[in-house]
């Protein structure tokens, strides 16, 4: 996987390994002050339970993290918690996982294990995203031409952000080299469809490649 994944909606997930549960509460986040405030929640809501540990990763590449065992033995669960979000290129995300000890110790390996466990389970709950930069262009065509480009978006990766229907069609595309787009429809339309003057932009992917407003 190259390129980072933000977070773009929370979720929860719970796991439970000898009587003990672990609940992952994931949420995204900005700044390490949102991170800060979102963990303090987390806390406040489970007051009871034994640990609160958590793990954040900020910035466009990851650039900031941070983890705490909470109480836990050193590096059985914010690491861990950690390193499921780095090695997955998740980033602008903050997790929580709450234990509540069910009588058992799990050992330091199985610590690792239940914590990690975890965090993957919250992590089926959540969207994530994969920032682009690309540019943005209306094209207008008559609809003989319609079904035509939208074929070609398919079989050339472009994405179609929106379509306006008028008197002629209007495909909003966004592509990463206009130039090549611009090309590809001149020619596929003999010239006859107008392209506006592409726009730079920052875009994003859903993990099902649709794209996220």
């Amino acid at each position: 996987m190259d390129g980072w994944r933000h977070l773009h909606t929370g979720g929860t997930g719970e796991i439970e390994e000898k009587k003990s549960r672990f609940i992952a509460t994931i949420e995204p986040v900005s700044s390490e002050e949102e991170a800060s405030a979102f963990i303090s929640e987390i806390k406040k809501k489970y007051w009871d339970a034994r640990h609160n540990c958590s793990a954040f990763v900020i910035g466009e590449k990851g650039e900031k993290t941070r983890c705490s065992d909470d109480g836990e033995p050193s590096g059985t669960a914010g690491r861990p918690m950690l390193d499921i979000l780095t090695r997955e290129h998740i980033t602008d995300a903050c997790v929580v996982v709450t234990r509540y000890f069910g009588g058992t110790l799990l050992g330091t390996g199985g610590l690792v294990r239940a914590y990690s466990a975890a965090v993957a389970e919250g992590l089926k709950a959540c969207t994530l995203i994969e920032k682009k930069h690309g540019f943005f262009a209306g094209i207008t065509c008559d609809y003989n031409d319609y079904d035509r480009i939208r074929n070609l978006a398919e079989k050339k990766g472009y994405h179609i952000a929106g379509i306006d229907y008028g008197q002629k069609v209007v495909i909003n595309m966004i592509a990463d080299d206009p130039g090549r787009l611009s090309a590809d429809i001149t020619d596929l339309t003999s010239g006859r469809a107008v392209i506006a003057k592409p726009k730079s932009i920052t875009y994003a992917l859903d993990d099902k490649g649709q794209i996220i407003e």
